[in-house]
C-alpha cells in the first residue's frame, strides 16, 4: 500500500508538471505567456524559463548536471581519451637519447700456456703456464641517440597529436549522447508516471461506472449485457493501469542507469530548447556540417592516416645515429695478470635498407588504402549528419503539430463525454456509448502527454543532430570537464609512473 501511495503521490505530480511543460513550450506568437494548468499566470524565471508546479523540486538541468558527473560511459571515455595522451609523450620519446646500463659478474677458471721466444739465436724459447680462477665485474653505460630517421619521429608525433584531438571529439559525441538519454530518461519518468495518474482515474471512473450500471440494471434500466460492457471495460482499464505501473518502474531504472542517482520524489516540468538551435532547417544542416563532433572526428582520422603514409615511407630512408659506450672491467677472462681496463667509445652508426623481403612497400600501399578509407569515411559522416539534422527537424515539427492536434482531441473528447453522459441519463444513449466516450479521452489524454514528451525530447535531438548538446550550450552550472589539462600534464613528461591524479 505505500508503494502504491508513493507512485500515485509522484504520478499525479508528474501528470500536472507535463501539462505545464505544455503549456511553457507553446509562448504566444505576441510575446505573452499562457496561463499554467491551475489557471494563475506562469513567471518566467531568472534564465527565461518557465516555472511550473514542480518549482523546488527536481528539475532537468540537475538530471543533465548529475549524469554529465555521474555516468559511467562517460566516465569511461574520459579514461581513454587520457589514455591517448599519452600517445604524443610515446611519439616525442624518439627525440630523446636512450640510455641503458649493463652489469655482470663472472667466475671463470683460465689455464694458459705462453710461449716466450729466445730473443738470441741459440736460446731456447720458454714456456709459462698460469692457470687459476677469477672473478671479472664488468659495467658498461651505453647512450644511443637519433640524428635522422626518414622524419619518423616527426611524423609519429603528429599523428599522435592528431589522435588526441581525434579523441577528444569522440569524447564530445559520448558527451552529447549522455546528455541526450539522460533528457529521454528524465522525459520518459515525466510520461510515464503521469500516463500511469492518467491510467488510475480512468480505473477509478470505470468503477464508478460499473456501480452505476449495476444499479440500473437492479432497478431494471438496464440490461445484463451493459453490466457485461462495464465489467468488461473495467478489466481492460486495470489490465492498462498494470501495463502502466510497469513502465513506470522501467523509466524509474532507465533513470537510474542513465543519469547515476535514483530519481527525486517529484520532478519538475522541463522545456523545449528550441532557443539554442538554428531557427531553420538549412541553418541546422549546415551548423551540423561544421560542428558536429562525428565529421571533426573523422576529419582528424583523415590526419592521422595520411601522417601514417608518411612514416610507412619513412621506413625506406636510412637511419643515422650517434652511439656512446662506457665499460669498466675488474678482471679479464682472457688474462689472469690483467686486473682492470676501461673502455670507451663514441661512433657513428648508418644504417640503410636495402631490400627486406617487402614489407615496407606492402606497409606503404596499405597506409594509401587506409587514408582512401577515411576520406570516405568522412563523406558518410557528412551525408550521415545531415540525414540526422533532417530526421530530428521533422520530428521536432511532427511533435508541435501533434500537440495542436491532441490537444483539440482532448476539448473535444471532454465535450463528448459529458454530452453522451447526459445523453446516458435521458436513455437516449447506452452504456456503451458511455464507455466508449471514457476511453476516447483517456487516449486522447495519454496522446496528449506523448506529444508533450516529443516536443521536448525532439527539441534536444535537434540540438545534438547538430552538434551543440553540451554543457556551455545548455548553461549547466557545472565545472566542464576539459581534457587539455590532463594533456599539457604528461605531454612533456621526461619519466614518472604516476598519473598526474596520483594513482
Amino acid at each position: 500500500m505505500a508503494r502504491a501511495a508513493q507512485l500515485a503521490a509522484f504520478a499525479a505530480f508528474a501528470a500536472t508538471a507535463l501539462w505545464a511543460a505544455s503549456l511553457a513550450a507553446e509562448p504566444a506568437a505576441n510575446g505573452q505567456t499562457k496561463p499554467a494548468a491551475n489557471g494563475r499566470q506562469a513567471e518566467p524565471n531568472g534564465n527565461g524559463r518557465l516555472v511550473g508546479n514542480g518549482a523546488g523540486s527536481g528539475t532537468m538541468d540537475e538530471a543533465l548536471i548529475q549524469a554529465y558527473q555521474n555516468n559511467p560511459q562517460l566516465n569511461s571515455q574520459r579514461s581513454a581519451t587520457r589514455a591517448i595522451d599519452e600517445n604524443v609523450p610515446t611519439a616525442l620519446a624518439g627525440y630523446r637519447p636512450r640510455v641503458s646500463g649493463t652489469a655482470s659478474l663472472t667466475d671463470q677458471y683460465l689455464d694458459q700456456l705462453t710461449r716466450t721466444t729466445g730473443t738470441t739465436a741459440g736460446i731456447p724459447a720458454t714456456y709459462t703456464q698460469a692457470k687459476g680462477s677469477i672473478a671479472v665485474q664488468s659495467y658498461g653505460l651505453t647512450a644511443t641517440q637519433t640524428l635522422y630517421n626518414g622524419f619518423q619521429t616527426a611524423g609519429r608525433t603528429r599523428q599522435a597529436e592528431g589522435q588526441v584531438f581525434s579523441a577528444r571529439e569522440t569524447l564530445r559525441t559520448t558527451e552529447q549522447t549522455v546528455l541526450l538519454s539522460a533528457a529521454t530518461a528524465y522525459m520518459n519518468l515525466l510520461q510515464t508516471a503521469a500516463i500511469l495518474e492518467l491510467q488510475r482515474s480512468n480505473v477509478n471512473v470505470l468503477e464508478v461506472t460499473l456501480r452505476q450500471t449495476r444499479d440500473r440494471f437492479t432497478a431494471g434500466e438496464v440490461t445484463r449485457t451493459d453490466v457485461a460492457q462495464a465489467e468488461s471495460r473495467l478489466s481492460g482499464g486495470r489490465s492498462q493501469l498494470s501495463l502502466a505501473e510497469s513502465n513506470y518502474v522501467t523509466a524509474q531504472a532507465q533513470y537510474l542507469q542513465v543519469i547515476g542517482v535514483p530519481p527525486p520524489a517529484r520532478l519538475a516540468p522541463a522545456p523545449p530548447v528550441d532557443r539554442l538551435s538554428p531557427r531553420t532547417l538549412d541553418g541546422a544542416i549546415g551548423r551540423g556540417r561544421t560542428e558536429h563532433p562525428l565529421i571533426t572526428t573523422a576529419m582528424y582520422n583523415v590526419d592521422v592516416a595520411l601522417q601514417q603514409v608518411k612514416i610507412a615511407e619513412g621506413a625506406l630512408a636510412p637511419t643515422l645515429a650517434a652511439v656512446g659506450n662506457l665499460q669498466k672491467n675488474f678482471g679479464s677472462t682472457q688474462s689472469l695478470a690483467v686486473l682492470e681496463t676501461l673502455q670507451a667509445s663514441i661512433a657513428a652508426q648508418l644504417t640503410v635498407p636495402i631490400y627486406q623481403g617487402g614489407a615496407e612497400y606492402a606497409a606503404i600501399r596499405q597506409a594509401k588504402e587506409t587514408l582512401g578509407q577515411r576520406r570516405l569515411d568522412l563523406d558518410t559522416a557528412r551525408d550521415q549528419v545531415q540525414a540526422t539534422v533532417t530526421q530530428a527537424w521533422g520530428q521536432l515539427d511532427a511533435a508541435k503539430a501533434q500537440i495542436d492536434a491532441t490537444q483539440s482531441q482532448v476539448t473535444a473528447a471532454e465535450v463528448a463525454l459529458n454530452g453522451v453522459r447526459e445523453e446516458a441519463r435521458v436513455g437516449q444513449r447506452t452504456t456503451l456509448d458511455v464507455l466508449n466516450a471514457q476511453q476516447d479521452l483517456v487516449n486522447a489524454r495519454v496522446a496528449l502527454v506523448t506529444a508533450q514528451r516529443d516536443r521536448v525530447v525532439a527539441s534536444y535531438t535537434v540540438l545534438a543532430a547538430t552538434g551543440a548538446l553540451s554543457p556551455q550550450i545548455l548553461g549547466l552550472k557545472i565545472e566542464v570537464y576539459d581534457p587539455v589539462v590532463h594533456y599539457q600534464q604528461v605531454r612533456d613528461a621526461w619519466g614518472g609512473v604516476r598519473a598526474p591524479d596520483g594513482r
